[in-house]
């Protein structure tokens, strides 16, 4: 009871007990979803080593939520595990790079299709915006916000097109293409060239043409890779 009655018959409400706020231990998902984080965003560096110990310390919890993160991590390629030496961040396979690159444009040439298709003049304002947030990160040189910028301008197609499940099929499919892209926003004038490109296919949407959209954003996509990759990280 939080009233208590003294003795001139009047009701007072006791003030509520002072109860210290526990904090949720951290799940498996919460552990790996920062550690893809910081493993796609290349904080995590190909080749580091990963210990279960001091993370399991570091988040407070026992080794058997940090492995099934791993283990996780691990199925996706992002890090690799050596009976009896340790565990490892992945180094990125450049190899497998330009199949993943063709899978992509496959899924997001129709996205754009079905996008210019569907396109209101709202969402050609949304594309704009998302686009003016990127210009304004490349003054910043603010790599994380033009990443974000540049993934949320891709997944408004999608939604534009009315299949937002065809970006999340993107997002599984290039995931090691991102951890290389890390490695190349750095290079001069990297991020207008991107605005440009972005630009470029908004135009074509606009212009109400899927051809010329497609044009702009194979034209995009093909800007991504090199025509040489490295052998290794």
């Amino acid at each position: 009871m939080n009233e208590r009655v003294t003795e001139d018959g009047r009701t007072h409400r006791r003030p509520p007990r002072n109860r210290s706020v526990e904090r949720p231990t951290p799940t498996w998902r919460h552990i790996y979803n920062q550690l893809r984080e910081r493993i796609v965003t290349l904080d995590l560096q190909p080749g580091e080593t990963l210990n279960e110990k001091e993370i399991a310390e570091e988040y407070g919890v026992s080794r058997t939520p940090v492995r099934e993160a791993t283990l996780r991590l691990a199925d996706e390629g992002l890090i690799e595990v050596f009976p009896q030496s340790g565990t490892f961040i992945a180094r990125i396979p450049y190899d497998e790079l330009p199949e993943a690159m063709v899978i992509r444009e496959a899924l997001e040439t129709k996205s754009v299709q079905l996008a210019t298709d569907a396109a209101t003049r709202s969402d050609i304002m949304v594309l704009r915006t998302i686009v003016e947030r990127q210009r304004e990160a490349d003054l910043a040189q603010d790599q994380a916000a033009f990443h974000a910028a540049d993934e949320s301008f891709h997944a408004e197609i999608a939604r534009i097109a009315g299949h937002e499940g065809l970006w999340k099929l993107v997002l599984s499919v290039k995931l090691q293409v991102d951890r290389y892209r890390r490695t190349t926003l750095f290079q001069p004038n990297r991020m207008k060239k991107v605005i440009e490109d972005h630009e470029a296919i908004i135009e074509g949407m606009t212009s109400g043409d899927p051809s010329q959209a497609v044009e702009a954003l194979i034209r995009h996509l093909n800007n991504v890779l090199p025509d040489e990759l490295p052998s290794k990280t």
